[in-house]
């Protein structure tokens, strides 16, 4: 996706999730390699994690939080209610969404 497609929101967080990700890696003191060995991707894919290159792949993202320890949804109890409440509103909307069907009126 390109980065001029993206919202200022969207782009905004990719960047402070990528500076997250640093900040993580550097208090641990690991190499962009051994976060990359870790998470099973190149190095320069870790550095575009960094920069909050839109163009990685959403779990890459995810799992070297998770690895450098930054929170994905604050804590774990935060985590598990917002889950259950999303199961619940999930099992309450439609399985799909559709457009309504137009009603051609073609009485002359």
């Amino acid at each position: 996706m390109k980065a001029s497609r993206l919202s200022p929101a969207s782009r905004e967080a990719l960047e402070v999730l990528g500076w997250a990700v640093r900040a993580g890696r550097l208090q641990r003191r690991w190499t962009v390699a051994e976060l990359a060995e870790r998470v099973g991707v190149s190095r320069p894919t870790i550095a575009k994690v960094e920069r909050g290159d839109p163009s990685v792949a959403i779990g890459t993202y995810f799992e070297a939080a998770t690895l450098v320890g930054v929170p994905l949804f604050a804590d774990d109890d935060a985590r598990n209610r917002y889950a259950a409440h999303k199961r619940t509103e999930l099992a309450l909307l439609p399985a799909s969404a559709r457009r309504p069907r137009q009603v051609v009126d073609d009485d002359f």
